[in-house]
């Protein structure tokens, strides 16, 4: 959720009911402090603050949560033992973003309170092995015995009971709130989304980072170089600075790296953010309490 999830959209979703989540792969130092800021006196429910781990200044967000006494953090993108102790001694609530079941059973070792699984689903960063969220959460479920959040191709109440039936105690849903008033991505890219079909996004660039792209210039210059055969080191001077930047944030949508997941086909309208919290938990119920047969 770079480019996308501040301190607007995280205390929206607070304020509605979830866990609003201030997505800090984009920030500066700086930048977060403000955003924990406003988002504090925007909201007086808890939030929390996703710490990509391979950030290069991960020690300076890690010092800017502990001062402003964020309740949870989530963290991703690296080893979880290298800051869970530390965020945990001070009180913070510890959640690691995984994509297989052998490095949820690492998390749990590494004493997080709970895990989220994303499957291949998901948009931006996901897992090498291409394991759906229908798979991967049993999986997951069997590895490990603390909370399990699920996460990738979730975005609706039907989906969410559906990860509930295999197992996860909540979910963690990106994409949807990307088509809402208060994230903070370009209106570009979320007209986008909204016009994308079944099919237009794709997992690349999986010699780095995986990630899943909307299809578009950027992305067929992808698609060339990793035919051809491209390094890693290549491939990393192709996608360069500021992409991701320059296609969510500066609605570029041909040259920007455009990062949605694939439930994305099935978004039709953008909703503020509580309506679609509220909207999400209603179809939840309704399909809880409808008859099987």
């Amino acid at each position: 959720m770079i480019w996308a999830s501040g301190w607007r959209l995280a205390s929206a979703v607070s304020d509605a009911g979830g866990l609003g989540m201030i997505g800090a792969g984009s920030m500066y130092p700086h930048v977060l402090e403000e955003h924990i800021q406003k988002c504090k006196a925007a909201t007086g429910r808890p939030f929390a603050v996703n710490l990509p781990l391979l950030y290069p200044d991960i020690d300076k967000h890690v010092d800017t949560v502990i001062r402003e006494k964020v309740p949870v953090v989530f963290t991703s993108a690296g080893n979880p033992k290298a800051w869970t102790a530390k965020l945990k001694d001070k009180g913070i609530t510890v959640v690691h973003v995984v994509s297989s079941a052998k490095f949820a059973a690492k998390s749990q070792a590494a004493g997080v309170d709970a895990v989220v699984a994303e499957g291949f689903e998901a948009g931006g960063h996901n897992g090498r092995e291409e394991t759906t969220t229908l798979c991967l959460i049993p999986e997951v479920r069997k590895a490990i015995d603390i909370p399990l959040i699920a996460a990738g191709g979730i975005g609706s109440g039907r989906s969410m009971l559906a990860a509930m039936v295999l197992g996860a105690e909540g979910v963690q849903m990106g994409t949807r709130f990307v088509c809402s008033p208060e994230a903070s991505s370009h209106i570009n890219f979320k007209n986008k989304i909204l016009s994308s079909l079944e099919g237009d996004t794709v997992l690349a660039l999986k010699k780095l980072v995986p990630v899943r792209l909307i299809k578009n210039s950027f992305y067929e210059q992808v698609a060339q170089a990793e035919a051809e055969g491209w390094p890693a080191e290549k491939l990393s001077e192709l996608l360069g600075r500021g992409r991701a930047k320059r296609g969510m944030f500066e609605g570029n949508l041909e040259e920007g790296e455009l990062e949605i997941g694939q439930v994305s086909a099935g978004i039709s309208e953008l909703k503020p953010a509580g309506e679609i919290v509220r909207d999400t938990w209603a179809e939840f119920c309704e399909a809880l309490n409808k008859p099987l047969f």
